[in-house]
């Protein structure tokens, strides 16, 4: 008997369903494009258990009729093809006719849907992608399509589901998306608690996006007039260059109003903030391409979430060069002239083999700045030269740190360091030796070096410490013990901070607001998504507290794991540390010096912030006498 079989319907279906439901999430988005295909102009989607018991979308668009209402759920039955050309030139969201029949051959299915010629509507029930009955019901004209107990009958995929909360931000995400692409339409997204989402039709971007993120996103955004080139086309936001986000999460990009997860447009964007903003920060952006059909593929993913361009030279250099050109004008300070064409590693592996620009000059490259002496001053210690505290020491070049990562002599460092204590993606800056307490016990204070970093001399070697990691680290471990011993000190705010909050950080607010009363905030709901801050824990200043919460809402964890009580604990206490710490550039007094270098001594940690970064460097004395060949 022959090895080769051909697959059973049901088997076809399911595999299918592997490539389109990933989760609910996937479900809402087919179901979303297809009532906008519809030409819906409401549509409505409930929830129960963040989708994992109930996804009803429901729209006012043409409907069907009982025959298309039963073909519907065959596998490439569609309305939008005719015949392979028609793959050339694809104007719909949804087209390949697998989205139903594969949704219900992993869930209990019941289709409502009526043709506004049509006496009467018809009702279809599918479980497990088998056809239980269909009915005459008496129905308003538009489709509603209810999904139950996804993954039912396949356990195994329905393990892979994450808790309710992440399952529904991953929702809220989804119709979020939809809702920035179609201003024309109204969009409301509800569960068991309540309203979500609720947009309705706007004329303008900005309109949607204040319905949306809210008028404090809305005033840091840059909004990109149409620019158009050749048969391409770019509108949209982008945030100033100080507007910054620690994830891609508010990279929002749609080509041909279909939202895509695109890395060629994603480096396109890093690419047009180069030299703007620090390695690690992301925009947000909010980004329409469009383009001839022809001109990108939309067939080359099930969930047809990933795109391929014809020319993706032309659309990456396109796409940076229009934002880049709006951010200088702008900033009218921005600081680099933009390279004239994509470098390999901007493009990355693009098919149809891109041509290899050359190299920038070295005449291109800006000139560092000239070292200009620190400023007198008591306790300032100065490797270049300028006013010192203590015995002139310099280190010989075979142990310096290398000029790269150097910060250029002068008291004040750039604003790529300065930027560098709010983000955590800081790398060492040389290779550290172990540490331990007595190496930091017994330290003699020599100065401050940039009003940066504390040098001090050791029984054994030099030591130059971090002052802001340093103090991130007494801080941490302070706001942690204080936190678990149930006593964390606050402050009432003169004025409450009131935020409001998106879509998705509300959800993510909901799954921290035991731990933010815990840890010495007190914050009550505002009416709508928003938010009011009452106090906060007292090592903030009151100005810190805005940015503090945003970096928490925007940073939700990561998908393919949960935290423990223990890690949101830490999470909470490093990100309070990283805001409340000392940061460079910042003169500090002899004797904050000397409390700080004790302190740091105490803490059951020295050798590295909580984020990871070093706090002290050590030459040695040894290292030290044989760079200058005596030993």
């Amino acid at each position: 008997m022959g090895r080769i079989r051909i697959l059973t319907d049901k088997v076809a279906n399911q595999i299918a369903a592997g490539e389109v439901v990933e989760r609910p999430a996937s479900v809402c988005k087919e179901l979303i494009e297809n009532a906008l295909d519809a030409a819906a102009s409401q549509v409505r989607i409930d929830l129960k258990a963040g989708g994992r018991s109930l996804i009803q979308v429901t729209d006012d668009g043409t409907g069907m009729s009982r025959d298309d209402a039963m073909l519907a759920f065959e596998r490439h039955a569609t309305s939008k093809l005719r015949q392979a050309e028609d793959l050339l030139s694809i104007g719909t969201l949804g087209f390949r006719g697998e989205a139903l029949p594969s949704i219900a051959s992993v869930a209990r299915v019941t289709l409502r849907t009526r043709a506004p010629d049509e006496a009467a509507g018809t009702v279809v029930e599918v479980r497990g992608g088998g056809m239980r009955d269909v009915r005459v019901e008496a129905l308003a004209p538009g489709t509603s399509v209810a999904v139950r107990d996804l993954f039912y009958n396949v356990p195994a995929r329905r393990k892979f589901l994450r808790s309710v909360k992440t399952e529904l931000a991953h929702v809220v995400r989804v119709a979020t998306h939809y809702s920035l692409a179609h201003l024309d339409k109204s969009l409301r997204l509800r569960n068991e608690h309540g309203a979500l989402l609720d947009v309705t039709p706007v004329e303008t971007a900005r309109e949607r996006v204040y319905q949306v993120f809210g008028g404090d996103t809305l005033a840091r955004l840059v909004e990109i007039e149409p620019v158009e080139r050749a048969s391409f086309r770019l509108s949209g936001f982008a945030s100033e260059p100080q507007a910054q986000r620690l994830n891609r999460n508010s990279i929002f990009i749609f080509a041909n109003r279909r939202l895509v997860r695109d890395s060629l447009i994603q480096r396109a964007i890093a690419g047009a903030y180069e030299n703007l903003m620090p390695k690690g920060a992301y925009p947000f952006s909010l980004l329409f391409l469009e383009l001839p059909p022809e001109e990108v593929d939309v067939n080359v993913h099930p969930a047809k979430t990933e795109v391929r361009f014809r020319d993706p030279g032309a659309v990456f250099a396109f796409v940076r060069d229009s934002i880049r050109a709006r951010l200088i004008e702008t900033k009218p300070a921005a600081p680099l002239p933009l390279p004239a064409r994509a470098t390999p590693q901007e493009l990355g592996s693009l098919p149809g083999g891109a041509e290899a620009p050359p190299a920038p000059r070295e005449a291109d490259r800006p000139s560092a700045p000239a070292p200009e002496p620190a400023p007198a001053g008591a306790r300032r210690f100065d490797f270049a030269g300028g006013q010192e505290f203590a015995p002139r020491v310099a280190l010989p070049p075979a142990v310096r740190p290398s000029t790269e990562n150097a910060a250029p002599a002068g008291s004040v460092l750039p604003q790529a360091a300065q930027d560098a204590d709010s983000g955590h993606s800081r790398a060492p800056l040389v290779d550290l030796e172990p540490t331990s307490l007595v190496d930091l016990s017994g330290l003699q204070l020599l100065g401050q070096l940039h009003q940066s970093f504390i040098v001090a001399a050791g029984n054994d070697g030099l030591w130059i410490i971090d002052q802001h990691v340093a103090h991130e680290r007494i801080l941490f471990e302070k706001v942690l013990a204080a936190r678990l011993r149930g006593q964390v000190p606050m402050q009432r705010l003169l004025m409450p901070v009131v935020l409001a909050l998106t879509p998705s950080q509300s959800i993510v607010y909901d799954e921290l607001a035991e731990e933010f009363g815990a840890n010495g905030f007190e914050i009550e709901p505002f009416g709508g998504r928003a938010i009011a801050v009452k106090a906060a824990p007292s090592e903030l200043l009151p100005g810190q507290v805005e940015a503090l919460l945003l970096e928490l809402l925007d940073d939700p964890p990561a998908e393919t794991r949960s935290l423990t009580l223990a890690d949101l604990r830490k999470r909470l206490a490093a990100t309070v540390a990283c805001h409340a710490a000392i940061k460079i550039n910042m003169p500090l007094e002899t004797e904050k010096m000397r409390w700080l270098l004790e302190e740091l001594a105490r803490s059951d940690c020295p050798m590295s912030c909580p984020h990871g970064r070093p706090i002290a460097l050590k030459y040695s004395t040894r290292e030290i006498l044989k760079a200058f060949h005596r030993l």
